[in-house]
């Protein structure tokens, strides 16, 4: 495998020859704190968190060459040094597409560590094989919308000034839910789409400016997970919440979405895996 820093050494945006036997070198991990260090976040982490990926094009062979297919869904520690850049795990998947295994377990093991030392952490594998296909379920994230609201914008870029909560008054504890968040991929400038939940206990955020903020990553070039943790950041230096859970699902792209948590209580529950209806 390949490390580095720069996102730019990887695949994306350039033109690939797609292999179809297994291949691990393909992983291409990224650390993530070069863009930590952005956001002042040097030390202790202040959060724990999940990312999880969801592949919807997974195949290989059988020993006796006949195609199988299945749903991976891979859970990634938060603290874990590196990402894995999208499209280089999508060339990795696409590597076992003529590869022969013994079954759905060896498969399993092998994703599991490869992708383990690609992140750098040990990641959960959970491969769910088309008999169990129509046990999946769709749900959306619950909470108030904040885009109920009829609000003018005229920045399209983050301005953590817009957040602000109301220490004068008692502490509430809300969950708010947007489906208007928006980002560019890093390299590329692909548009990202995904809906985002903020859960918190604190002075109550002024719900206005926190959806113009959220608007304001609609011209912001970060990967999801840089982006979730910018905005996890924002709200906790601007409105100092007691709790906070930042959650985003992400519609997928080439077959991968990638969903990033982030929280700093343990009160809360990792949040369910269930697909939105745009993914």
């Amino acid at each position: 495998m390949t490390t580095s820093d720069t996102p730019d050494a990887s695949p994306l945006g350039k033109p690939t020859t797609y292999q179809s036997e297994y291949e691990p070198s393909l992983l291409f991990p990224i650390a993530r704190q070069p863009k930590r260090d952005e956001i002042g976040i040097s030390g202790t982490l202040p959060f724990f968190g999940i990312d999880i990926w969801n592949a919807y094009e997974v195949s290989w062979l059988n020993l006796r060459g006949k195609p199988q297919v299945a749903i991976a869904s891979i859970t990634v520690p938060a603290d874990s040094p590196c990402i894995i850049e999208s499209k280089s795990f999508k060339l990795y998947l696409n590597s076992f597409n003529q590869t022969r295994l013994a079954g759905p377990e060896a498969l399993t093991e092998l994703l599991r560590a490869d992708l383990s030392a690609g992140f750098g952490a040990s990641v959960h594998v959970k491969l769910t094989t088309p008999d169990a296909f129509s046990s999946l379920q769709m749900g959306e994230l619950e909470g108030l919308l904040l885009d109920r609201l009829d609000i003018e914008v005229e920045e399209y870029v983050p301005n953590a000034s817009l957040l602000g909560a109301n220490h004068e008054e008692a502490v509430v504890e809300e969950t708010l839910v947007s489906h208007l968040l928006k980002s560019n991929c890093l390299v590329t400038g692909q548009p990202d789409w995904g809906t985002v939940q903020i859960r918190y206990v604190g002075a109550q955020i002024d719900q206005e400016g926190l959806l113009k903020y959220l608007i304001g990553f609609r011209n912001h070039n970060e990967f999801h997970e840089q982006c979730v943790e910018r905005i996890f950041i924002d709200i906790l230096r601007q409105c100092r919440p007691e709790k906070l859970s930042v959650y985003a699902r992400y519609t997928r792209r080439g077959g991968l979405d990638i969903n990033p948590w982030r929280s700093n209580f343990t009160t809360g529950q990792r949040p369910s895996n269930l697909r939105n209806a745009r993914q």
